[in-house]
């Protein structure tokens, strides 16, 4: 059978953790950069879309494209080390120490920016002719959407950075299933089609990944956006990792660990009459 069962794929999960705790610094900075470029140019993709379209859905139904390529091609995103690495260390494998899931989150962390940014200086030049004109709709677009998830959060305060972290918490509740919907088939076609669901639901919603936002932002600095390098990091960049932490961690690494992995105790059915149905008392 193409489905995985929850205990199993759960284990896949923890055993995945461990794998790129102990991967080499190279390997670990190639899939992150591939993953961050591959990323990038799907966001890329998907504003055109909707900008040439008038139709944001239609942006967001085929942006997971890119994140279903990126997975298949076994790359690493900071949403989902997030959610697998920690897992490792939970579950106490040998070996695995604090100082590792750390390392293996700045070295992915480090390698997802430098390929968003290399596509962002790629699609700046593409959007703007070399920078020999002014961006075009597409280019106008992306510093807006900048401009909007920088100061606009900073206009509103303590509750503006409150919106940014809960919506960096929904995204990589959401981001973090698609990872873990890879796991639950053995057919490509099934790890897409579980992949493709949450990721259009997040990007659809307007959910904070850190990884789209390193290539909207950077980009937007290049293509005229009104806001600074500080208003990026301070009112974007580092809540929305936080958040990231915060949901896929929690939301999804830690709940099918509990759940499946480290089961409560179980309470066995008791035995009724011919007939009638058996009852377990209410926890």
């Amino acid at each position: 059978m193409s489905y995985v069962q929850p205990t199993d794929f759960v284990t896949k999960m923890i055993d995945s953790g461990e794998a790129k705790v102990f991967m080499s610094t190279r390997d670990t900075l190639i899939r992150a950069y591939m993953a961050g470029a591959i990323l990038a140019l799907a966001a890329a993709f998907a504003v055109t879309i909707s900008v040439q379209t008038g139709e944001p859905l239609a942006g967001a139904i085929l942006f997971p494209v890119g994140f279903c390529l990126l997975y298949l091609m076994g790359f690493d995103l900071l949403t989902g080390v997030f959610t697998l690495v920690p897992l490792a260390l939970i579950d106490k494998r040998p070996g695995v120490t604090f100082g590792g899931v750390m390392r293996n989150w700045g070295l992915v962390f480090i390698g997802n920016f430098a390929g968003a940014l290399t596509v962002a200086v790629m699609m700046a030049i593409i959007f703007t002719f070399g920078f020999s004109t002014e961006p075009n709709a597409v280019g106008q677009k992306i510093g807006t959407i900048g401009e909007g998830r920088t100061v606009g959060y900073a206009a509103h305060g303590a509750a503006g950075m409150l919106t940014l972290f809960i919506r960096g918490v929904l995204c990589n509740w959401m981001v973090s299933t698609g990872v873990v919907a890879a796991m639950m088939s053995n057919s490509v076609s099934g790890k897409v089609i579980g992949m493709w669901m949450p990721i259009m639901l997040f990007f659809y919603m307007g959910f904070e990944h850190s990884i789209v936002n390193m290539f909207l932002f950077p980009s937007g600095l290049m293509l005229g956006g009104d806001f600074s390098v500080t208003d990026y990091l301070l009112w974007n960049e580092i809540p929305t990792v936080v958040g990231n932490l915060v949901g896929g961690l929690t939301f999804v690494g830690l709940t099918l660990y509990a759940t499946h992995h480290r089961t409560g105790q179980r309470h066995e059915p008791r035995a009724g009459k011919m007939g009638e149905p058996v009852r377990v008392p209410a926890e």
